[in-house]
């Protein structure tokens, strides 16, 4: 993985990272998914990334898209 894309936000339920994603790309804040769930039984998280120079912005962002 590139070293400027830092984790922060991971979530067990798939919707719920796309969620955080799309609300990411409404803020012009790119960002990509990383599934890390077993594909049979469907346990592990699905990770979301963005680039360092973000990541404070998304931060506040994500920790008020995951209160509400």
């Amino acid at each position: 993985m590139e070293a400027n894309l830092v984790h922060i936000f991971s979530s067990g339920q798939p919707y719920k990272a796309e969620l955080a994603k799309q609300m990411l790309a409404d803020h012009n804040i790119h960002s990509f998914l990383v599934n890390k769930q077993d594909s049979a039984y469907k346990f592990g998280v699905v990770e979301l990334y963005v680039n360092r120079d973000n990541v404070i912005r998304a931060k506040k962002l994500i920790q008020e898209f995951d209160y509400n």
